[in-house]
């Protein structure tokens, strides 16, 4: 009989910040456009537009003492301490971040030494050979680092690789920028371990894309919409919303069904889709357009868990910290069973793309 060695999910961790920040936190804010000109509706209205837009309610923040790489630890020790295995095995910790550590009373990234360095140093890992190294692929980054260890695994490179996704996105975002409501911290962890099987569990099928020409710059850096407050050359994260929502819309979907139609398994097959959320809405438009391309006009409900409503876009953390609550049982009724598949997708800065079909 002959065996795949495949990469298989055998523990998650999660770190969720304690700081709750509901909408309605952002009552005292003054929001201006990139040419600096207030926004005319009022802030209830924008709270009140921005809500049913996105399906956000509240997102999460790190207290000031912690950053990215603390957060990443915390995630890291759940996830290892879950799969009960020996730390000093691991042959990989990957971390997937854009913005390194940024401290709340300095405000600029620090990535020297890496933040998977940092990680490995907090876990009290001695062993030389567990390679730890970052990955930057925008929101697209833990599903990335998750491909490459897949490769690392198949190759026989690796048996244990720890996979990072860890995020601080309130200290790079601008307080003038309503598009900052968006964004929230977190972590999540996944250990991947090789195992043989012949019966189809672990990674199946996944791809990846670049579109760099004109998609580029839909998100970049640059300085605050309020020009004449902050004067200084700080940077934040800034966005082309329109134009990455309908690059969304016209990528993921077709990268999804891509991804399905070479595995060979059915639409109807798929227990769970496990999208990166960046916005509830877009989300929705992605899986309705995504069964439209199947000839399908109904989209089953429960098919997509979400949590945004309520932990926002924590970029790189979202889909690992989505799989680490059903998989602990924190988001009931879902739940994943053994043989259940599940098709993972992001899309990020740069722009990326990426979509993966797993079989529990």
């Amino acid at each position: 009989m002959s065996y795949k060695i495949r990469s298989v999910i055998t523990a998650t961790g999660e770190y969720i910040p304690l700081r709750r920040v509901p909408n309605l936190e952002f009552q005292t804010s003054k929001f201006f456009n990139s040419a600096g000109e207030k926004n005319g509706s009022t802030i209830q209205q924008i709270i009140e537009k921005f809500e049913k837009l996105t399906t956000i309610r509240e997102r999460r923040y790190v207290d000031e003492h912690l950053v990215t790489s603390d957060i990443a630890f915390f995630a890291a020790k759940d996830a290892i301490e879950s799969a009960n295995i020996d730390k000093e095995e691991l042959d990989y910790i990957i971390v997937a971040h854009n913005f390194g550590d940024v401290s709340f009373d300095n405000r600029r990234s620090d990535i020297v030494p890496s933040i998977a360095s940092r990680v490995k140093q907090k876990l009290e890992i001695r062993n030389p050979e567990t390679v730890a190294y970052d990955l930057i692929f925008g929101c697209a980054g833990w599903l990335q680092a998750i491909i490459q260890a897949d490769y690392f695994i198949k190759s026989g490179d690796a048996r244990k690789i720890l996979v990072i996704g860890s995020e601080v996105f309130s200290r790079v975002v601008d307080r003038y920028d309503i598009d900052s409501m968006l964004f929230a911290d977190g972590a999540g962890a996944t250990i991947l371990e090789a195992r043989k099987n012949d019966n189809g569990i672990g990674i199946i099928k996944h791809s990846t894309r670049s579109d760099t020409f004109n998609e580029a710059k839909f998100l970049h850096m640059n300085k605050s919409n309020n020009h004449k407050e902050m004067e200084d050359d700080s940077l934040f994260l800034k966005m082309d919303g329109r134009k990455l929502y309908q690059y969304a819309l016209e990528t993921v979907p077709n990268s999804i069904k891509d991804c399905i139609d070479k595995s060979g398994i059915q639409l109807n097959d798929i227990k769970y889709f496990l999208l990166h959320q960046a916005n509830g809405k877009m989300n929705k438009a992605i899986i309705e357009r995504l069964y439209a391309l199947f000839g399908k006009k109904e989209v089953p409900n429960d098919i997509m868990p979400m949590t945004i409503s309520w932990l926002g876009n924590s970029s790189v953390a979202t889909i690992p910290i989505l799989l680490n609550h059903i998989m602990k049982d924190k988001l009931k009724p879902y739940k994943i069973n053994p043989g259940d598949k599940i098709v993972f997708a992001s899309v990020g800065a740069g722009m990326n793309v990426n979509t993966m079909l797993y079989v529990a």
